[in-house]
């Protein structure tokens, strides 16, 4: 069963109006990536649809179940206390749907899910070769009473809008929408932005006069730093999928370095973690020869 304790220290942490500091969150996709969020010391991990999807093999446009994501819960919590965040998208795109992401989502370990606006099937922010449409402001609503009403206070609802993404809505528009979310019971409001010099966020920032904390995912404004989103005004800052990036680039180099060379030794270009360490992850006491 799951534990709300996380998810009241979640809530708690994000309705702290005196924290000097927003909460970060990093994308985790599996155990591995988690154990490396914990070294790092960050305050949650994010279970991110297009993450997930990627190391399937899938694209990111509602291919994934409430399954997929609660088996990577699971194994995340093998290795972690840390609040857990779940990515689900527009929650398949109807109320019922997003009561069965709740419940087995909480069932397994989830502390928090993030539902959005975009219109069923829905496609990643950042797509090029489609457009990001919106679905109805009242199904959100609906979906995030549903959720609420499945797991009482055992999730913190993070409820997001897509206005801004595809460009259909103005800021006033966007922030309507967000304001309508949190009456609807959301515990944290996000309003994503893929404006690369990060004003947007700023706005954003500025225009929210609402009590429920606000959250940012600066995927595209990576130069904007944690502290200056939290001077901002938000209270959690989510980095989405830069694990699972540095990964694919990493093992790039380390295919490229043996094409090249015939062997996996380890060189400035591109180390390798020892054996051991990737014994450890499953198997704390765990040695090798290596």
């Amino acid at each position: 069963m799951a534990d709300d304790t996380k998810a009241t220290r979640l809530r708690e942490a994000l309705a702290d109006s005196e924290r000097k500091h927003p909460l970060l969150a990093i994308g985790a996709v599996n155990a591995l990536a988690a154990h490396v969020a914990v070294e790092a010391g960050f305050d949650a991990l994010w279970v991110s649809g297009l993450e997930v999807s990627a190391a399937s093999g899938l694209p990111d446009a509602n291919v994934l179940g409430a399954r997929d994501l609660s088996d990577v819960v699971t194994s995340l919590g093998r290795v972690t206390e840390l609040p857990i965040i779940v990515d689900i998208d527009n929650a398949g795109g109807s109320g019922r749907t997003a009561e069965r992401f709740a419940y087995d989502l909480m069932r397994a370990g989830a502390a928090a899910v993030c539902v959005e606006d975009s219109a069923y099937p829905k496609c990643n922010s950042f797509a090029a070769h489609r457009a990001q449409t919106l679905a109805d402001r009242d199904l959100l609503c609906e979906q995030v009473g549903r959720i609420r009403k499945i797991a009482g206070d055992g999730l913190v609802v993070v409820a997001r809008t897509e206005a801004l993404i595809a460009g259909e809505e103005d800021m006033p528009t966007a922030i309507a929408r967000a304001e309508a979310y949190a009456e609807a019971g959301a515990d944290a409001l996000l309003i994503h932005s893929k404006d690369t010099t990060g004003d947007q966020a700023r706005t954003i920032g500025r225009a929210w006069s609402h009590d429920v904390p606000l959250v940012s995912v600066p995927t595209a404004f990576p130069d904007l730093s944690a502290a200056e989103l939290g001077e901002a005004g938000f209270r959690l800052c989510i980095y989405a999928n830069q694990l699972s990036r540095a990964a694919l680039a990493g093992m790039r180099t380390a295919a490229r370095q043996f094409q090249r060379g015939g062997s996996f030794r380890s060189t400035v270009a591109g180390s390798l973690a020892e054996v051991g360490d990737l014994m450890r992850v499953g198997e704390p006491e765990a040695l090798s020869c290596l």
